[in-house]
């Protein structure tokens, strides 16, 4: 069955506030429960140092938060110990992802790239960013190829995701749906310099899986560990 996607539909509010925050002093968080609040966030992310604000971007439409979240903290050690402290750990069973969020977006590649085809030529770059942002962290802008004469788009585009999760979601969910009167197409984009291998395939599903990190061997990791827990327990 095929439905229409409305454009837009999944607009958040990535970037929002950005110009403001200290990039160096900020943590990425991804992999959210939807249980997770601001509040809880905040509460958990205060024990690794001096906050300053917490943002989680929500979809315009559901209110829903896109399982991924912003900590900034007062000083770059801070963000520094908590990402060293916090990431991997468990919050309601999902081990959450920390990283500084002034990382080189190209680390983020883990070969979640899609290519989306059968645009209708009135389909813009915001537009795909709006859309499938739903369904995962976008690491760059959306690329519609365009003729290099006119302008016009040739009616297909890409999109890289920061996990598996989020581009086989958006897969699952858009594929020859519609969007703007035209049932696009959405399936992981070939690689570069290969012979038909797409991104996504068996052979490189090893990256779908990062090592567990070092755990520090210090009091305060350990104190911060069992106030999530006991955050997670009164929570639930």
């Amino acid at each position: 069955m095929t439905t229409r996607i409305a454009p837009g539909v999944g607009a958040n509010l990535l970037g929002q506030h950005s110009a403001e925050r200290n990039q160096d002093a900020t943590a990425y968080v991804g992999n959210l429960d939807p249980q997770l609040s601001e509040e809880l966030l905040w509460e958990l992310f205060v024990q690794a140092g001096h906050v300053v604000n917490v943002y989680v971007p929500k979809d315009r439409v559901t209110n829903l938060h896109q399982g991924y979240g912003f900590v900034e903290f007062r000083s770059e050690e801070d963000a520094d110990y908590a990402i060293k402290g916090l990431n991997m750990i468990k919050l309601y069973g999902k081990p959450i992802r920390v990283n500084k969020a002034s990382q080189d977006k190209k680390s983020l590649d883990v070969g979640a790239n899609l290519f989306i085809g059968n645009l209708d030529p009135d389909v813009e770059e915001k537009l795909l960013y709006d859309t499938f942002s739903a369904f995962g962290v976008i690491v760059t802008k959306p690329k519609i190829m365009r003729d290099p004469d006119t302008g016009n788009s040739r009616g297909f585009g890409f999109i890289s995701y920061d996990s598996f999760e989020a581009s086989d979601a958006a897969i699952e969910a858009t594929n020859v749906q519609y969007l703007c009167n035209r049932q696009i197409t959405v399936s992981y984009a070939y690689k570069k310099d290969t012979k038909g291998e797409r991104h996504g395939t068996p052979a490189g599903s090893f990256l779908r899986f990062s090592p567990q990190p070092t755990i520090p061997s210090c009091p305060l990791f350990w104190a911060i560990i069992f106030y999530a827990g006991c955050l997670c327990c009164s929570y639930g």
